[in-house]
């Protein structure tokens, strides 16, 4: 069948839906479609990792798509894009010729080279099958010791499973946080009952619906009910790629109004790689606030308005009673100064590189996301001395 829209989405997540609200904010009678790879509509993804394990609702993750009045496919993948004619096809043999085009396609979970039957966790038919196989006693292995895997593990301990934890670092968050409050982290995961095994990796296993069993790099042996891995993603670019756009940090290259390089094909969430004057480089982001922030703004300036995305996104993170927000680059081999109220669990942790504020930590310190984004933006210099106490004002 072939389709006509003013605007096409490809991506059903919340990059997607945020742009397809701003595009009929925007221009009221727009035809406006969305092919969404996943069998559900547009739906919020930190709460499957947050709060549906604490006390939050099912019901209240989805978002209202429905008042963006658009056409929402989901179960759908597009397959090639044709930029000379405007069109896209997708793998249930239709075909939809657009004005511009959003790639809102997220990323897919990284694998494990071995085995079958692990949760990978992205998605909410994720959440859901790691729903039914928590029960209180039940013993999961969590691999990764990173953003997913540390939420999972603090998740799944909340709801009574024993937990192990595997990871290549020597501590939780290690490649984020300065050593002596990964170390805190980590000896705080060990208090709460979850077995830490810092340093230790899967090298081989399998699942299934009886349990999993995984070797270990240290010699051993594990047996657990269920293994959930939190490695990260790949950006799903290889639909860009085909159609010939310009690629770089493993995403598609935008500039300050989302516009890749066809002025009328934007991209948006985490395959985006978008300039930050801030940090004075390109980056790439896969969180919450950046979907949200730039999938808004693209569909702005699809519609033609003038809404350049110049905002440096945060993000945040709950490990069991302990909270936090980070903004800007976070990277523990960078010069990290800290400044804390109570040790390790109220305080502020700055990021430096060659005199610039590149990134702060924000722990148990709330509303102070904005000054930190001023902060990051001033041209300095500073120091260890001259950083310390700029936060929180």
């Amino acid at each position: 069948m072939q389709n006509t829209v003013d605007y096409l989405i490809v991506g059903a997540g919340m990059a997607g839906a945020a742009a397809a609200q701003a595009l009929r904010e925007a221009d009221g009678k727009a035809t406006i479609a969305m092919l969404g790879d996943e069998p559900h509509p547009p739906y919020d993804r930190p709460p499957l990792s947050k709060g549906l394990w604490k006390d939050g609702k099912e019901g209240d993750i989805w978002r209202p798509i429905d008042k963006a009045r658009a056409t929402v496919h989901t179960g759908r993948r597009a397959l090639t894009i044709d930029r000379t004619a405007h069109r896209v096809q997708d793998d249930a043999g239709d075909a939809w010729t657009y004005r511009r085009l959003l790639l809102a396609t997220g990323g897919a979970p990284r694998t494990l080279p071995f085995g079958s039957g692990f949760t990978y966790f992205r998605t909410y038919d994720d959440y859901r099958q790691l729903r039914r196989r928590a029960r209180p006693g039940a013993h999961i292995a969590v691999i990764g010791g990173g953003f997913i895997g540390s939420e999972i593990a603090a998740a799944m301990t909340m709801v009574g499973c024993r937990v192990t934890m595997l990871f290549p670092e020597a501590a939780i968050g290690a490649r984020v946080f300065p050593v002596a409050l990964a170390d805190s982290v980590t000896a705080y995961y060990r208090e709460r009952g979850v077995d830490v095994r810092s340093g230790i990796t899967a090298t081989g296993g399998e699942a299934g619906a009886n349990g999993a069993e995984l070797a270990l790099s240290d010699g051993s042996t594990l047996t657990a009910d269920a293994v959930v891995a939190g490695l990260g993603i790949v950006p799903n670019v290889q639909l860009a790629q085909a159609a010939g756009l310009q690629l770089e940090l493993g995403g598609i290259v935008v500039d300050d109004h989302l516009r890749t390089s066809d002025p009328d094909i934007y991209a948006a969430g985490d395959v985006a790689a978008f300039p930050a004057p801030a940090l004075g480089r390109r980056m790439r982001v896969e969180h919450e606030n950046a979907a949200v922030t730039m999938g808004q703004r693209a569909g702005q300036c699809m519609a033609g308005l003038d809404a350049p995305y110049r905002e440096l996104p945060y993000f945040y993170s709950d490990l069991f009673d302990l909270g936090y927000e980070a903004v800007g680059t976070l990277d523990s081999r960078l010069e990290t100064v800290e400044q804390w109220v109570t040790p390790f669990r109220e305080g502020v942790v700055y990021y430096l590189d060659a005199g610039r504020v590149r990134g702060a930590l924000l722990w148990n310190t709330w509303g102070q996301v904005d000054n930190a984004r001023a902060l990051i933006a001033a041209p300095g210099s500073f120091d260890a001395a001259s950083v310390r106490g700029r936060l929180p004002k």
